[in-house]
């Protein structure tokens, strides 16, 4: 569900008011009802009058009761009297035998009172005779529900204030918590602890903050290793710059010394320019690391570019064989031309120097339905099964398994520093296509070596309207 943790608190919310409404109409009516009925001490202090009226009506007469009420009603600040029950049914009609055993002028001590009329009701005592009875208006004293004003107060804001209180804790401790987590887990990540993660209880809510942390964790994972990256691509340049200024200060050493000054001129000029590249190519890599930019703004025909890299690359080896076998036209949408030509132009060049003097390389291209195949097979010795994918890495050379002989012209071309094909898995990658490496054999033709495979795909995006601020640069071969 997208929004589940809306969802989730609204339900909590919903469910909640909902609760607390019912529990305030229960409470509030329970503690009126409760509070509803005359005390205990209250209820026998009447009972107790009514009591006092009959024995004085007895022994005393109307005389003495007559004081008695006087007094009482001056003691209790209200009205009382004792009526005599005198029903006479009229037209020949008789009354109900029960109508007697139910009838009562006034209210039974033991009713409920009912607390919002302004007046106290009528009480009634009836006497032992059941015809005279004993009636006194409350006195304000007994009537009940002194507290309700307190209660009403207490149940109708002090509960929903807490029990409001208490679900914005439930809520904010659900919100908070894994946000806190990933409060922490951020924070390790700041300073420096590049492998911190959420853990799993957090990923198990399945809802917003769970893609959050998903999000985090992609987010983590992808700077993390763009880290390690850059720093083993920092250390190996660093490693790789050793060389060719060693061979500088060699070199200005002899000129010193006015030793060969003209080859030591010369190796200072192919020192600077391999550390020019050496350092641009780094610089190229890291970008293409760092920025994962996608290169789908040129429309080109992919025939034309493979058919000049081919007779550059004739032009460069020409002791070695380069056979194509190309359609007529390949048209390509939404990819990069410039990125995409140094991608294969590293591949091939890197194919013909491992490939023995007189001996074939192969660029086939072939139309599948999701775009372009393109193939580069070499004569070389092969890559090791184990380092195929480790041949796209930055720096990575396997010396012994693509061993080469190496002419006078490969060693004034340089050698390689193992960025060409990582720069090329770069490149391809960023017009959107995939590049994979196996090695083959061919029984047929007595041919073994590596073959590269391309694929390029028509994603059908819409071309970008400006081309990125750091374009890709040609880079020397792994």
């Amino acid at each position: 569900m997208k929004y589940t943790l809306l969802w989730r608190l609204c339900t909590v919310i919903a469910f909640g008011t909902v609760l607390l409404f019912w529990a305030i109409d229960w409470l509030t009516t329970h503690t009126e009802s409760s509070m509803s009925f005359i005390a205990t001490e209250h209820q026998q202090q009447l009972l107790d009058y009514g009591k006092q009226a009959d024995e004085i009506m007895r022994s005393e007469g109307e005389a003495g009761l007559a004081i008695w009420l006087k007094n009482l009603q001056q003691k209790e600040q209200t009205w009382a009297a004792i009526v005599s029950t005198d029903i006479s049914p009229m037209a020949e009609s008789t009354l109900y035998a029960p109508f007697f055993e139910r009838f009562q002028i006034g209210r039974s001590v033991e009713w409920k009172i009912h607390l919002y009329f302004q007046e106290n009701p009528v009480m009634e005592v009836p006497f032992a005779d059941d015809n005279t009875h004993f009636l006194i208006q409350l006195p304000q004293r007994m009537r009940p529900g002194a507290l309700l004003i307190y209660a009403n107060v207490l149940l109708q804001i002090a509960l929903p204030l807490i029990l409001l209180c208490l679900l914005s804790v439930v809520l904010y401790r659900h919100v908070m918590t894994p946000l806190r987590k990933l409060e922490n887990v951020t924070k390790a990540f700041s300073e420096g602890h590049l492998d911190v993660r959420t853990n799993a209880s957090l990923q198990s809510r399945h809802d917003e903050l769970t893609r959050l942390a998903i999000t985090f964790d992609k987010m983590a994972d992808k700077t993390s290793q763009l880290i390690y990256t850059q720093r083993q691509l920092l250390g190996d340049l660093s490693h790789e710059l050793r060389t060719p200024l060693t061979r500088i200060d060699m070199a200005i050493d002899f000129m010193e010394q006015r030793i060969n000054p003209r080859q030591a001129l010369e190796r200072l000029r192919y020192e600077a320019s391999t550390m020019r590249n050496l350092v641009e190519d780094t610089l190229t890599l890291a970008w293409l690391n760092t920025e994962s930019p996608l290169l789908t703004y040129d429309d080109f025909d992919l025939v034309e570019l493979l058919q000049v890299i081919c007779e550059d690359a004739r032009f460069e080896y020409p002791d070695r064989v380069l056979t194509t076998a190309l359609p007529d036209a390949a048209p390509i949408k939404h990819s990069s031309q410039l990125a995409l030509g140094q991608a294969i132009e590293n591949i091939v060049r890197n194919g013909l120097r491992h490939t023995p003097v007189n001996t074939a390389v192969a660029v086939l291209l072939t139309r599948v339905v999701q775009g372009y195949q393109l193939v580069i097979k070499d004569h070389g010795p092969g890559v090791p099964p184990d380092m195929l994918n480790d041949i796209f890495k930055p720096f990575f050379r396997v010396d012994k398994a693509r061993a080469a002989v190496q002419d006078l012209k490969d060693h004034n071309q340089g050698r390689g520093f193992g960025l060409g094909l990582a720069l090329a898995y770069r490149q391809i990658e960023a017009v959107g296509g995939t590049i994979t490496a196996q090695n083959y054999t061919d029984d047929g033709n007595r041919a073994s070596g590596l073959c590269i495979t391309v694929a390029l795909y028509d994603t059908g995006a819409p071309a970008q309207p400006a081309r990125p601020a750091q374009p890709a640069r040609p880079a020397q071969l792994a």
